[in-house]
């Protein structure tokens, strides 16, 4: 479990679970909020294993407050991002966690089994500049409207 801090977040204090297995994806996500100066706790997992560990405070890692955003990949080693949601949905307590998926994939058929899984939304990283800066100003929009559990 990575760590990325980035100072302390504006109007309402929400934290966010990147999973993903990707060093430069992950960095360049960082970078795009650090360049929209929105601050938010951002604690990165490589897998949905490992994402679900830290969900729930299991296998030595420290459970993750609420409220969370949750930024999932789908292709990811050991659990991937459809496997991890599935197991989010079927979970009691992480059910109504909410997920955007951010991927390479534009297979209709991983959109289609994403949104059946009730996500939030599904955003195609093709350029991580312009794409990841869009996302992060969607997840800042969605915390500013959108009433969190």
């Amino acid at each position: 479990m990575n760590q990325m801090n980035t100072s302390t977040p504006l109007n309402g204090n929400i934290n966010i679970l990147l999973v993903e297995d990707d060093d430069g994806d992950a960095k360049a996500l960082k970078r795009a909020f650090q360049k929209l100066a929105i601050a938010f706790p951002i604690t990165r997992a490589v897998n949905g294993r490992e994402a679900l560990d830290i969900l729930k405070g299991a296998n030595g890692k420290e459970k993750m407050p609420s409220p969370q955003i949750l930024l999932v990949d789908l292709n990811m080693p050991k659990m991937n991002g459809i496997q991890f949601i599935r197991a989010l949905r079927a979970d009691d307590e992480l059910r109504q966690s909410i997920v955007f998926v951010l991927t390479t994939s534009k297979h209709e058929e991983d959109k289609m089994a994403a949104y059946e899984l009730n996500i939030a939304g599904y955003v195609a990283k093709v350029t991580a500049g312009e794409d990841f800066l869009n996302l992060v100003r969607l997840v800042d929009d969605y915390r500013r409207i959108v009433e969190m559990p």
